[in-house]
């Protein structure tokens, strides 16, 4: 499977008003948590994009198999964390079939479900694998390497939604449950940590 793993954990969490990336549950940084999860689908080709408070955050990282990719205009949105995955695999002309998104603040996605996305892409590799929010698609999302042009052409926040809802028909999604739950602020956090029995104190 020839596919890259891209967690974006550019932002500069200012919700939070700390290094949401940091923050952790069950003495697990929320990043590593994402990361251990794709080092889970495959032990290579990972790679984490960062910005905000890149050096600090790069140091947490557990594993060192992870590739770090520095995103220069993170503060622009998440969009173009992703661009600057691409370009960064064009640069080094990395030829991947499709990539793999994710993002550094779902804690609770289920690993099943992200292996079936996995083999969803496998069957269909010329689909895109989105997740269902309700009406609309998000991340975790696998797209193939026939959108990548696409995908270098968005902006903002809201340029990989507004994508995929100019795409539904080219959607699939996995039939497992999962829990989408962001970690966007304290409050959340707690919460999450509330409904885990075996969270920190």
């Amino acid at each position: 499977m020839n596919i890259a793993i891209l967690v974006l954990a550019a932002g500069t969490s200012s919700r939070m008003q700390s290094m949401k990336q940091l923050e952790k549950i069950n003495g697990t940084t929320l990043l590593n948590i994402s990361l251990e999860k794709a080092i889970q689908l495959q032990k290579q080709d990972v790679y984490c994009v960062l910005g905000a408070n890149a050096t600090q955050i790069e140091k947490s990282i557990i594993n060192k198999e992870v590739t770090c990719i520095y995103n220069e205009n993170y503060s622009q949105g998440l969009s173009t964390s992703i661009v600057t995955g691409l370009d960064y695999f064009i640069k080094k002309t990395l030829n991947y079939e499709g990539v793999f998104i994710l993002l550094a603040d779902q804690p609770a996605i289920d690993i099943d479900y992200l292996k079936s996305m996995v083999q969803l892409h496998q069957k269909k590799p010329k689909k895109i694998i989105a997740s269902k929010y309700g009406n609309s698609y998000g991340v975790p999302a696998l797209f193939p390497k026939i959108y990548f042009n696409d995908l270098l052409e968005i902006q903002k926040d809201k340029g990989a939604k507004e994508f995929m809802e100019n795409n539904r028909t080219k959607i699939v999604t996995s039939d497992l449950k999962t829990d989408f739950t962001d970690i966007d602020t304290v409050e959340d956090l707690n919460m999450f940590k509330k409904r885990n029995l075996n969270h920190d104190e």
